[in-house]
């Protein structure tokens, strides 16, 4: 799961551009071994095809062990003219929602009779959480 959540961060800025993880898939046999699958476009796939021992390396780094003893480069249709290129980095995630400030003082109301500051914070966290979700439920 790691591989796909900080892909970037394991192949490098710009491996993860041209390139996605797909699939791991294990023998029938089972235990170490396993292939890799990446994802890319026609046009890259000749430069992914000489990195493939260098992003095994850095993957088998990040497991502290032979995970992953071979990649398979797979490629997809590049789309059309209007489109562009492929892109495979993720969309940015959506900006934080201000909360409510009625909201944040009924949560620090709450937990207003704790006198360690920092277990107070964390419970000014969680009752905002409750809060919010509670007002959600109720829409």
């Amino acid at each position: 799961m790691r591989l796909l959540t900080h892909w970037e961060e394991i192949a490098g800025p710009e491996t993860a551009r041209i390139a996605r993880p797909v699939q791991v898939s294990y023998g029938r046999e089972g235990g170490f071994g396993a292939t890799l699958v990446l994802l890319t476009t026609g046009a890259n796939a000749p430069m992914l095809e000489m990195q493939k021992e260098r992003i095994r390396e850095r993957v088998n780094g990040v497991y502290g062990y032979a995970a992953i003893s071979g990649i398979r480069v797979t490629q997809t249709a590049p789309t059309g003219f209007a489109e562009g290129q492929v892109q495979f980095t993720r969309p940015p995630k959506p900006a934080p929602q201000t909360p409510d400030p009625e909201l944040v003082a009924r949560a620090r109301e709450t937990a207003s009779g704790v006198g360690d500051p920092q277990l107070r914070a964390a419970l000014e966290a969680l009752a905002q959480n409750v809060l919010s979700r509670r007002a959600k439920a109720a829409d």
